[in-house]
């Protein structure tokens, strides 16, 4: 008689984050939501009793081989080509050096060190693939973002992902033991778009620092970051680049200020991050079209910031705009609404449910900056709406709490743990 094995949350994982640490700085370069993410899931689940050691790529020589992020967190820097300047689309090839250095840190114990390993997006996911098989535990995948996906809502301009990417994400997907999928649509397009097995998609939700983010006086929050304590201010967060299309809002304000000059002496529309992607090849394109617009004394430039001081700039805010082209959730969403500042975002992705449509914000389908200038003047002209959007985006928000993640992802792996040793037990049997 066989008998089942008892499901347990794992004592170890190993969490690989190739391209970007979560010691990085969100909204910049390559570091956005995954690295909030990544940070915030395993302080949860380090919290509650499961170690969490983190690799990634060392990107300069002034970085120690060990952080400890948080009690039972650890950052471990991988050495795996030049230190500098190495593109993200560079990267593939330096996948052999990575996970040499991840498979040593494993061989320096005794076997069983590691219980299981979460690759977060395609690059991690080919070094989670050797890594299970060498240590014969199970490989638990996050996407965070699909190459089909995004050359399917490709922003215009922006260069499609390559067939290699395609061909590696359908790789991991064919080994991984879970895929966790941010959304419901983003479990499906998994299971549309790459064959994925429905029974090893699980939908996990990210979520939202509740502590941190959380309402407060604006003035006092405007007073802070030097903005006019009266006004309506209109909030773009993360990083600059196509993909993520915060010229949308800026051509919104163009279209806002031909419709109500008025407004030229009172608006304020702030960009909080700092160049990306494909839209490091321009890092002065916004701000330059802020001024072919005419609309430049309005818009106001910020550095990325983290993240205690990025919950100010959502106090201060009448509304955020988020009008990205994809995003496979959109924590930048989440964190205004945790604030009380309601959302303006594209119909898009995980936004649809990071933004409940008419309740916490409003949903708009393209990117027409007509459109989104519409809806943002009816929300400055109605103070009433925008309090009743606040109130709505405080109850959305609540629902989202990292502490709910971790224990939702901790159930995952510990279901990941039990099927892989029932298949280790079957095994046992046959042999035997």
């Amino acid at each position: 008689m066989t008998v089942l094995p008892v499901r347990r949350a794992p004592r170890r994982i190993a969490v690989l984050s190739v391209h970007t640490s979560p010691l990085d700085q969100p909204g910049i370069g390559d570091a956005g939501g995954m690295n909030v993410y990544i940070v915030e899931l395993s302080k949860r689940m380090a919290a509650v009793g499961t170690e969490v050691e983190i690799f990634t790529r060392a990107t300069t020589s002034d970085l120690p081989p060990v952080v400890e992020l948080a009690d039972g967190v650890t950052v471990r820097h991988v050495t795996a080509g030049p230190y500098e300047g190495l593109a993200k689309e560079d990267l593939p090839a330096q996948l052999c050096a990575f996970t040499s250095g991840v498979l040593r840190v494993e061989a320096r114990h005794e076997p069983g060190y590691f219980d299981l390993v979460h690759s977060h997006y395609w690059l991690s996911g080919q070094v989670g693939w050797l890594a299970k098989d060498r240590w014969g535990v199970p490989l638990v995948h996050s996407m965070h973002t699909m190459a089909k996906v995004k050359n399917a809502y490709l922003a215009e301009g922006d260069t499609p992902e390559p067939a290699a990417r395609i061909i590696g994400e359908a790789q991991v997907v064919s080994v991984s033991d879970r895929l966790v999928a941010n959304t419901d649509a983003e479990a499906d397009q998994l299971i549309r778009l790459y064959g994925a097995d429905p029974d090893r998609v699980v939908t996990v939700n990210p979520g939202v620092n509740l502590d941190l983010f959380q309402p407060g006086d604006a003035r006092v929050a405007r007073a802070k970051l030097g903005l006019p304590d009266d006004g309506p201010v209109l909030l773009y967060v993360g990083r600059i680049q196509p993909l993520k299309s915060p010229d949308v809002l800026v051509r919104a304000t163009g279209r806002l200020l031909e419709a109500d000059p008025t407004l030229r002496g009172r608006l304020t529309v702030a960009v909080v991050g700092g160049p990306s992607g494909t839209g490091c090849a321009s890092p002065s394109h916004l701000s330059n079209l802020a001024g072919a617009l005419g609309v430049a004394d309005q818009v106001r430039f910020a550095p990325a910031v983290p993240q205690h001081e990025l919950a100010d700039w959502f106090r201060a805010a009448s509304v955020t705009v988020v009008p990205s082209y994809n995003e496979s959730f959109g924590l930048v969403a989440l964190e205004s609404q945790a604030c009380g500042t309601p959302v303006v975002a594209a119909a898009v992705g995980g936004l649809t449910t990071a933004v409940r449509d008419g309740y916490s914000g409003v949903l708009i389908d393209g990117h027409d900056p007509d459109d989104y200038a519409a809806v943002l003047r009816k929300l400055i002209d109605s103070p009433r709406l925008r309090a009743e959007l606040s109130a709505g985006a405080l109850d959305h928000a609540v629902r989202f709490g990292w502490s709910a993640t971790a224990a939702r992802m901790l159930d995952v792996y510990a279901g990941a743990l039990t099927e892989r040793t029932a298949e280790l037990v079957n095994d046992r049997e046959l042999v035997g």
